[in-house]
């Protein structure tokens, strides 16, 4: 069982930026792709950005040239860093890992952008 605990969420003003973080269990994280996801008010839950265990990386179009995906393997830890933020990013951001065909999720964190 692999655990995921996002934390960095809060209320930002438009411009602004916003650096998330999601901790996870598990001694072979370097292993795991992992990704982002996010889910605003009424509406699905989408993708972010993702990175493979290679460092690969891929990003909705909306997020591109503002968000960037980045990972600690000595943390065990996958980020995000939302830059120029706008009042559309707000949602529930979620942390995913991908494990032998299994997707665990965390619990999300509110990002809230708003003048």
């Amino acid at each position: 069982q692999v655990q995921l605990v996002e934390s960095g969420g809060g209320l930002v003003q438009p411009g602004e930026s916003l650096r998330l973080s999601c901790a996870a269990s598990g001694s072979i994280f370097r292993t795991y792709a992992m990704g982002w996801y996010r889910q605003g008010p009424g509406k699905q839950r989408d993708l972010v950005a993702t990175i493979t265990s290679g460092d690969t990386t891929n990003y909705a179009d909306s997020v591109k040239g503002r968000f960037t995906i980045s990972r600690d393997n000595a943390k065990n830890t996958v980020y995000l860093q939302m830059n120029s933020l706008k009042p559309e990013d707000t949602a529930v951001y979620y942390c995913n890992a991908l494990i032998n065909t299994i997707l665990y999720w965390g619990q999300g964190t509110q990002v809230t952008v708003s003048s």
